[in-house]
């Protein structure tokens, strides 16, 4: 931005990201944290951090992914400080809320096999997923948010979609199996009955 740091400017940029992209850090820490009372902590968090490290952001247009790995770091040090061991992004809302639109949409196109091929593979691949197809980040934004190069980021998406593929076979492999023992199970009960 700039070599020196002005507390307005950095005041009304980082409220034009609160209203702008607000709802959507919000979204992704709820999918990463599975608390929505957290996620609305950790969200404002977020937008502290943003604001401490204004001077940080070299560039305007880098700023949705700037936030976005603020975001994500935030919710790793929760995490680490609890010692939760796993996150588990894709899945739940606020308690007694209603479903957010974005978890309503992800539900028409997430099938029950996808879901859990989606828990099979490591969270740095499920986030890359989440982060470039849920949110639509660019390569280059993905590459921000995520603290690496775009060339790394570009090959953790391509092995995530892999591992991604290779999770949902195996997925689709049990289900069948599963499948057979049922049609299996209810012709030895049919045959029972007779």
């Amino acid at each position: 931005m700039t070599e020196t740091w002005n507390h307005e400017a950095a005041t009304r940029f980082v409220e034009g990201l609160f209203a702008r992209h607000h709802g959507e850090i919000y979204a992704y820490l709820v999918r990463m944290l599975r608390d929505g009372e957290l996620a609305a902590d950790l969200t404002q968090d977020s937008f502290v951090k943003a604001y401490k490290a204004y001077d940080t952001l070299e560039k305007d247009e880098n700023a949705r992914a700037w936030l976005y790995q603020i975001a994500h770091r935030v919710a790793l040090d929760e995490i680490r400080h609890r010692k939760i061991v796993r996150m588990v992004p894709w899945t739940g809302d606020s308690r007694g809320a209603s479903p957010s639109a974005e978890r309503l949409a992800m539900d028409l196109q997430l099938s029950g096999p996808l879901e859990r091929a989606l828990a099979r593979i490591p969270e740095r691949q499920r986030a890359a997923l989440l982060l470039a197809e849920v949110h639509d980040l660019s390569g280059l934004e993905l590459a921000a948010a995520m603290g690496v190069s775009h060339v790394a980021a570009r090959a953790i998406l391509t092995r995530a979609r892999e591992s991604l593929r290779r999770a949902l076979a195996a997925e689709q492999d049990a289900e069948r199996l599963a499948e057979a023992r049922r049609d299996a199970d209810r012709a030895a009960n049919s045959g029972a009955r007779r």
